[in-house]
């Protein structure tokens, strides 16, 4: 009895310290932190091969290599920045930390354009080797990349869930309504930062130089920072609870643990550790190694007088054991959009951009680190197009309130993917072929006579090629798993863009070593008039093409396995999304 006073005083204290924080007045703090560091990371992607290459006197491979690499730690950042978060220190720490962690780095990348010791000598006109980079030349653009990825790991998975905390409230009846609208005004400030930043940010580098270019996010990352400290006072600060990630470690070590188990054995209910609020009487049969987790051997060891499992890390609860199985049944489906997301980053597309004729009029040129907005527009446009007028009108003829299975929906973004690369490839051998015969073989640097237009189609095709793959994936991870668990799906997502960089700068690398070799000219030589970029483009769709294969397979095991009723790993979830869980093969 004593104790429960104790929580219930705790619980009071609480409510009462926390009635006069949070709410909607702490809103537009973090949405302003999180938009200006998209705005300022964002913003520096686009250039940056270009001032690689140019500052640092590196090859177009190479640069392509290490940028991929940077943004693949900053999404995999981003996992352990969400696992830190929620295990230790706590969502506003960490979004403190990061923005910081992301104003330092950028006021480092700031100073390479002020001072040139930081940089290595430009090549002279008539010197035969350029000069190459020191060891701390290079750990100072290193540096100021790790930091901007620390930063990008811990604001992004945090800012979104820290708005949530302000507004949870049980007692109001509209909180629901009101969490809803606050995610529709988050994701809406994210997208409109990202269309700033690939349009006005790269205006700015093109147009004021790299000094003006760089110390613009800079001067937003003070701005974050600022704001986002100025609200510390109102914000409510929960306490870390543990991390999701931590309970799929803890079922693999438990099973680990308790290998010697027979699993073929029949167990009653009571042999399994279940929580109390749990509805789930036993594991399901498939992946029966993992069922030991679960298993009581010894209840007075295994079990504290309250019930509970005395070491989480050699007894996991029945729930625990279903979410592992959600995971390993999602993973070979999510490992399929990997190879669309390595074909998006065609690694010297912007040296592609500025050899085109970019005007819209004789006084405004696209700059050419703008052209990701198509992506973004047709993807944009495509949900729109999409969740508002396809699927009522077909709804009235199928009767479906899905028209479009998630499996039929990565298929067709996988295939309109294939298309796209393709494309890709038929429009650089008429861009190469263009500066030949003009030419311009030995002088990358000159204009063509072919407009920027003939890029629009392949860009646009790939962004509805993600808005339909992505949201597949999102939505058939989102069935599979409880409604508690949907924030899981974006996490998988991420993870996917990471290893998308790596593969890409693994990629690159191999075809650049390859195809250079014998003092030939590599397929990504830094002059793409003499390169080959076209080849790799076709390199890039006959793995598409394999991935496609690769994704029928997955389909039809997916399907076989939904169809005996082991997908159903949740019975709430079952419940709740009955009239979205229509599968059908691709």
């Amino acid at each position: 009895m004593g104790n429960n006073t104790e929580q219930e005083e705790e619980l009071l204290l609480n409510h009462s310290q926390n009635s006069t924080k949070g709410g909607l007045k702490t809103i537009p703090f973090i949405i302003v932190n999180e938009s200006c560091e998209r705005l300022a990371s964002f913003g520096l992607q686009p250039n940056m091969i270009i001032y690689i290459t140019k500052f640092y006197n590196m090859d177009a491979a190479r640069a392509s290599v290490l940028i991929n690499l940077w943004s693949a730690i900053s999404n995999v950042l981003s996992i352990l920045g969400a696992f830190i978060s929620d295990s230790y220190i706590g969502r506003f720490r960490a979004v403190a930390i990061g923005s910081i962690s992301s104003l330092i780095g950028m006021l480092v990348l700031w100073l390479t354009t002020i001072f040139p010791q930081l940089t290595p000598l430009p090549c002279g006109q008539y010197q035969l080797d350029c000069n190459g980079t020191t060891a701390a030349q290079l750990a100072v653009i290193l540096s100021s990349f790790g930091l901007i990825s620390i930063g990008a790991g811990f604001v992004r998975p945090c800012s979104i869930a820290l708005g949530a905390d302000q507004l949870e409230n049980k007692e109001n009846l509209d909180n629901e309504r009101l969490i809803d609208s606050y995610f529709n005004w988050f994701y809406a400030s994210v997208g409109v930062s990202i269309v700033l930043a690939v349009t006005v940010i790269v205006y700015i580098q093109d147009h004021f130089g790299w000094q003006v270019g760089f110390g613009v996010p800079a001067l937003l990352m003070v701005l974050s920072v600022s704001v986002f400290l100025i609200g510390s006072p109102h914000y409510i600060k929960a306490k870390p609870e543990g991390s999701l990630f931590t309970g799929l470690f803890q079922v693999a070590v438990a099973a680990f643990r308790k290998r010697h188990i027979n699993v073929q054995l029949n167990y009653n209910d009571d042999c399994y550790y279940k929580t109390p609020e749990s509805k789930l009487l036993e594991p399901s049969t498939d992946f029966r190694r993992l069922n030991r987790a679960c298993i009581i051997e010894d209840p007075h060891m295994e079990l504290k007088p309250d019930g509970k499992a005395s070491d989480p890390w050699s007894l996991c609860s029945v729930e625990q054991v279903k979410i592992m199985k959600c995971f390993l049944t999602v993973l070979p489906m999510w490992s399929t959009c990997i190879m669309l997301l390595v074909s998006f980053s065609q690694p010297l597309s912007i040296y592609q951009l500025l050899t085109v004729d970019r005007h819209i009029t004789h006084q405004f040129e696209i700059p050419a680190g703008s052209f990701g907005m198509i992506t973004i527009l047709s993807l944009t446009i495509w949900i729109a197009f999409y969740d508002r007028a396809l699927v009522p009108l077909l709804s009235r003829y199928t009767g479906l309130p899905t028209v479009i299975s998630p499996f039929s929906r990565m298929g067709i973004g996988l295939f309109l993917g294939i298309v796209a690369t393709a494309l890709s490839a038929i429009t650089e051998t008429i861009r190469r072929n263009k500066a030949i015969n003009a030419g311009f073989e030995d002088d990358p640097n000159a204009v063509l006579n072919m407009s920027s237009m003939w890029f629009v189609p392949q860009l646009a095709l790939y962004g509805v090629a993600e808005a339909l793959n992505a949201v597949g994936q999102i939505e058939f991870i989102y069935i599979l798993f409880p409604k508690t668990m949907s924030s899981f799906a974006a996490a998988l997502y991420t993870f996917g863009l990471a290893l998308a960089n790596l593969i890409n700068s693994l990629l690159v690398s191999l075809v650049d070593s390859i195809t250079s070799t014998g003092g030939n000219t590599s397929w990504l030589a830094t002059n793409i008039n003499r390169g080959h970029l076209d080849y790799y483009c076709w390199l890039m769709t006959f793995l598409c093409v394999i991935n496609f294969l690769y994704f029928l397979a997955v389909c039809r095991f997916t399907d076989q396995h939904h169809h005996d009723g082991r997908s159903s790993l949740f019975s709430e979830a079952e419940e709740e999304h009955s009239s979205n869980k229509r599968f059908h093969g691709a």
